[in-house]
């Protein structure tokens, strides 16, 4: 190390090359590194996903999800299970645990889920995959006068279009019916023709193919053989043969049949701004930039609109972008104004040349960070933004000192040259020992677990390799500049200044005013505390005592994660399953009548609209689920015409003086209760790591479930602040139960038959799946709709026997009415019910109410209900995660800082004493919280864990310095 140091002093060269080579680097990775609002990262789960169509819950969780749940049993590096089971699908989401290989578990859940063959026949083939946390950059809505096959087929050339665009990959449509083709075939038909639904399907799959046929060598070459008839559009459908009579005449399919060549019977559809729309959501990908990709979108939209259609319109909504850009002018500005800051600080107390060549440590570490950023795969996003602010004061000091200590050598001796190596020299093992100690304070960031731990890690990746170019800088590069100071720059300030140089004489009397301050109070503070030197420690411990009271008391609160207000709020509604499409559209109409209400109550005259777009959803919550991540909703089946969304996005915060919270108090005062609602949520939150409270139930018996949640429901109404209470459990759909009766079964017939021939009639026969372009296109065979609209066309169908006759329904089946579940969710092999709560923090803590639920209600609940048990979880669960990550990370933390600190001191004892300046800086930091009137937040458990780096780096500099004077 000391021959390095001298070695760069002399070799001004070197050291110029080696800043030079730190700044390009930088300088060409800021045009490389990606851009992004949040990190994006690997989420630790994978999903099994099984489409079972046409199937009710408890079929899906018999025949699906417990099949799985068994198979997939003792797979290393599995941490929980948890399965859902709803209509027409069952999905079962595998979490991993800390560190466990995501390749490898992942490979062995496909290896045992496809050698399942006890699937019930009508499933489709398993979905496994890799969860990543992927957030839109940019939507887009075509909107207008128009119907909806016309707006899909205009929102699906804008999507190829935007995808073939270099630089994007990802293009999805959002809440987009698919495209299905289903054959009508009247009950009446059937009957005069002799026709069953299997006939139909197999004349679809015999005359509708593209068959290879070989080859043929003949001399003069190989011909290939084809038989080509695959139909692919309604008409051509239509023309099919069905059968062929004696007399020669053909039967063809349009002649019995209502080709439909439209839309699954789904009910989605979405108003953009009042007008029916198809939305579209663009991501990022890869290496891809969201300025990038947001910017080329926003182009191609000005362009598209000449070739839409009139009355048609492509708009732009919730464009992330905008978010990023204003953070990423916002965040630059404050570091260049902390900059300047910092480089102000150092002019006054530090020789001109001297404050200008420690400045530039700064700009030399960050763009060294910035080199570093595709390597260790961080973005520029909010956090990584938000580190760099945090370290600007932190790179300098190792500088200052170095600087200071060459130019002490400078001023005995004169020599600048020996100044700079003995200088930099007599201080090395302290600066580098305080540099690490700091790393060392950031590095527990790197070990929490979960998705906060994910985030957060992005701070310490910025952190250290910015200190550590902090270190090269001051320990290689700066001796070289300062080897050249002249005498006039250590002349001037001892001279008082001159004429020529009038910054001097301010730095003078700086310089003259701290003095006095060091010599007239810091000193004498400095003697009275050394003189009563126990008086001192116990006020300390006092403070500290006292201030650790206030904490748990709770007079200083702790809330895990801070509310972020967005530029948006959104207003999701469930109502029961089976509810008519019409009604929750209504629903939803007054929600719209009610935000326009609340709008026009906080409208500001001389501003611009508070609301820039308002998008309704009928049968999907697509923006809602994005609000948590990929998992930050139990209900994996978000379809369904009982489910509605309305999603106001406002306008920037900067153009408004309403906030977004308020409006979304406003909004869901004046909205009230919604009947038969079963939930509204009304949200305006940026990013949330899980709801307030969340308490998950678990047992065998699902009335017992219902009763607990029931009764937990009721004791969370008692807490105030306490608003959108609500439970994971719905009621599905009515039902009915088919059963067969024993003279059918002298008929030849089987349940399996009934069953089938039902399921035929009324969800459909797949005659064959069709590639139409993009899209996977199912080919039905059913009833026509008008015959599947009541239980009476169930009881006017015929059964057909083996021997082809026909016999009414009600004379084979038994028909016995119900409901069942709209979904049934496992953890871990066992039912569960999530009780949700959302909590307004300035009423009341989610932290309080938990720890109110687990001391008193859960225990009487569970006196009540010994059948069932509970585990806290959404962001409850991270919150444990999180501070429990970050607790075993800094008491490693503190283990490294210890050892690092008694090797340069060689003593067991003043490592201790230099540590115990940790927490009586974190008491500055709580009562500095108090002061502003600010909650601790996990925000503030991170940045308190950075603190004692900092502590004890000053400290450390100061003990060796104490140490260095007592030994002269």
């Amino acid at each position: 190390m000391k021959g390095a140091i001298a070695w760069f002093a002399k070799n001004t060269v070197a050291a110029n090359l080696l800043m030079v080579v730190i700044m390009a680097g930088g300088l060409l990775s800021a045009f490389t590194v990606r851009r992004e609002i949040f990190p994006e990262f690997d989420l630790d789960i994978i999903t099994v996903t099984v489409p079972y169509l046409g199937a009710a819950p408890e079929e899906v969780e018999e025949g699906v999800c417990v099949r799985v749940e068994e198979s997939i049993q003792g797979i290393d590096g599995v941490k929980r299970v948890t399965s859902t089971a709803a209509e027409g699908r069952g999905t079962v989401v595998v979490e991993l645990d800390l560190g466990a290989n995501a390749r490898k578990v992942l490979d062995d859940i496909k290896s045992r889920v496809d050698a399942i063959d006890t699937f019930p026949e009508q499933t489709e083939k398993p979905i496994i995959q890799e969860l990543t946390n992927r957030r839109q950059v940019i939507n887009l809505a075509v909107w207008g006068d128009a119907d909806e096959t016309t707006l899909k087929r205009l929102a699906e050339r804008v999507r190829d279009e935007i995808a073939s665009t270099p630089g994007i990959s990802q293009v999805e449509l959002t809440n987009a019916p698919p495209y299905e083709i289903s054959i009508e075939v009247p009950e009446n038909t059937l009957r005069r023709h002799g026709l069953t639904f299997d006939f139909v399907a197999r004349a679809v799959r015999r005359s509708s193919l593209d068959m290879p046929g070989g080859s043929v060598k003949t001399d003069g070459g190989e011909i290939l053989l084809r038989t080509k008839g695959q139909a692919y559009r309604g008409p051509e459908f239509e023309d099919l043969v069905l059968l062929t009579r004696p007399d020669g005449t053909h039967l063809r399919l349009g002649d019995v049949a209502t080709v439909v060549d439209g839309f699954a019977d789904t009910d989605q559809f979405s108003r953009f701004d009042g007008k029916p729309a198809i939305l579209i959501q663009v991501f990022r990908a890869g290496d891809q930039g969201a300025l990038a990709v947001g910017d080329k979108v926003k182009a191609y939209a000005e362009q598209a609109q000449a070739w839409l259609p009139e009355g048609v319109h492509l708009s732009t909504w919730r464009d992330q972008t905008k978010v990023l850009r204003d953070r990423l002018d916002l965040l630059t500005r404050n570091g260049l104004n902390g900059f300047l800051l910092v480089v102000g600080v150092l002019a006054l107390f530090l020789r001109f040349r001297l404050a200008a060549w420690v400045s530039l440590g700064i700009p030399i570490s960050f763009l060294g960070a910035l080199w570093l950023m595709p390597t260790l795969d961080v973005s520029i996003n909010l956090f990584s933004l938000f580190a760099f602010i945090v370290v600007l004061g932190i790179v300098v000091d190792d500088a200052i000192i170095v600087g200071e200590n060459i130019y002490t050598h400078h001023q005995r001796h004169g020599d600048p040259l020996k100044a700079a190596i003995e200088g930099t020299r007599e201080v090395s093992v302290p600066v580098v020992f305080a540099v690490l100690t700091t790393v060392a304070a950031f590095m527990p960031m790197l070990a929490v677990p979960g998705g906060i731990g994910k985030i957060m890690r992005v701070m310490p990746m910025i952190v250290i390799p910015a200190l550590l170019f902090s270190l090269v800088e001051s320990l290689w590069i700066l001796p070289s500049h300062l080897s050249h100071l002249r005498s006039r720059d250590t002349s001037e300030v001892a001279n008082g200044g001159s004429r020529r140089w009038g910054w001097y004489r301010v730095q003078s009397r700086v310089v003259a005013g701290l003095h006095y301050v060091i010599e007239h109070q810091y000193k004498p503070s400095l003697e009275l505390a050394l003189r009563w030197r126990y008086v001192t420690l116990a006020v300390g411990v006092a403070t500290l005592i006292f201030t650790l009271g206030l904490v748990g008391a709770g007079f200083v609160r702790f809330i895990f994660f801070p509310q972020v207000e967005a530029d948006f709020v959104i207003a999701a509604l469930t109502m029961p399953q089976g509810t008519p499409v019409e009604v929750t559209s209504e629903a939803v109409a007054h929600l719209e009548r009610t935000a326009e209400e609340v709008r026009a109550e906080m409208q500001v005259a001389d501003e611009p609209n508070l609301f820039t777009h308002a998008i309704s959803t009928i049968g999907d919550q697509p923006q809602s689920a994005q609000l948590g991540g990929p998992t930050g909703d139990s209900d994996v089946s978000l379809s369904g015409s009982h489910l509605g969304e309305v999603f106001i996005e406002l306008a920037p915060s900067e153009d408004r003086t309403v906030g977004s919270e308020d409006l979304a108090n406003r909004w869901r005062q004046r909205a009230g209760s919604i009947p038969d609602a079963v939930q509204l949520r009304v949200s305006s939150s940026l990013f949330s790591p899980g709801e307030d409270v969340d308490v998950q139930l678990t047992g065998a018996d699902v009335v017992e479930l219902r009763a607990s949640a029931a009764e937990l429901k009721r004791r969370l109404a008692e807490y105030p602040g306490v608003y959108d209470i609500g439970d994971s459990f719905r009621e599905g759909k009515r039902e009915v139960k088919l059963q067969i009766k024993p003279a059918a079964e002298l008929l030849g017939l089987t349940l399996g038959d009934l069953g089938g021939q039902v399921r035929q009639a009324f969800y459909g026969e797949e005659a064959q799946r069709i590639q139409r372009g993009r899209d996977d296109i199912r080919v039905m065979v059913r009833y026509p709709k008008e015959e599947r609209r009541s239980l009476a066309d169930m009881e006017n169908m015929r059964i057909r026997t083996p021997d082809g006759s026909e016999v009414p329904f009600s004379q084979v089946a038994e028909v016995e009415p119900g409901r069942g579940y709209a979904s049934i969710t496992r953890v871990d092999r066992r039912r569960s019910v999530n009780v949700t709560a959302s909590v307004d923090h300035s009423l009341a803590t989610p932290g309080d109410i938990v720890a109110d639920l687990d001391a008193r209600v859960m225990p009487e609940i569970r006196a009540e209900h010994p059948g069932v048990l509970y585990t806290f979880e959404g962001s409850q669960a991270e919150q444990r995660d999180t501070l429990g990550g970050l607790q075993r990370g800094f008491t490693l933390a503190l283990l490294v800082i210890y050892a690092l600190l008694a090797v340069p001191l060689r003593s067991y004892i003043q490592p201790v004493v230099i540590m115990s300046a940790i927490p009586f800086g974190l008491v500055g930091a709580v009562w500095g919280h108090i002061i502003m009137g600010l909650d601790l937040t996990i925000l503030s458990m991170f940045g308190a864990v950075a603190l004692s780096g900092v502590v004890v780096n000053d400290s450390l500099v100061m003990v060796d310095f104490i140490n260095r004077h007592r030994l002269s």
